[in-house]
């Protein structure tokens, strides 16, 4: 096996997400096999998710994305553990990725939301962009509530 460069952490970091540390292990787990490092990544992340999952989610932020022209609005109740957490810009960024969603897509429900393919990356569902930033916060984070406004 070849010694796991830092490039090559870099790139796994990019793409997932993970911390160094994380993205190294895999790397060395797969004996330098990306993919294989990704999908080691992605179990351990699934881990991580459902042992946050029975947590409760008290804290959050009610986030609104308007389209242009002001004819259609979303509107997302985004929960959290923690009050830090949901001052965070990565814990807005998804609230407004998911109000956007919600404009776009036209959910009914907020589970018929997290099966939705992700309107930025079909090859992903609205559901696992939410468990990454579940991996990344350390949290448990659940979506309350949605609601979709037209004109």
């Amino acid at each position: 096996m070849s010694k796991i460069t830092a490039t090559e952490v870099k790139k796994l970091r990019d793409e997932t997400g993970a911390g160094v540390m994380a993205a190294k292990a895999a790397l060395e787990e797969a004996q330098g096999g990306f993919e294989k490092a990704k999908e080691i990544l992605r179990k351990k992340g699934e881990e991580v998710v459902s042992k946050k999952a029975a947590r409760q989610t008290a804290e959050g932020l009610i986030e609104t994305y308007v389209h242009a022209g002001g004819k259609i609005a979303g509107v997302v109740e985004l929960n959290c553990e923690t009050d830090f957490v949901a001052r965070t810009d990565e814990f807005r960024h998804l609230a407004r990725e998911l109000a956007m969603q919600v404009v776009a897509m036209n959910p009914q429900t907020v589970d018929e939301l997290l099966t939705q393919e992700y309107i930025r990356d079909p090859n992903r569902k609205v559901g696992d962009l939410i468990k990454e930033v579940i991996v990344r916060t350390g949290e448990n984070i659940k979506v309350g509530k949605i609601a979709r406004f037209s004109l």
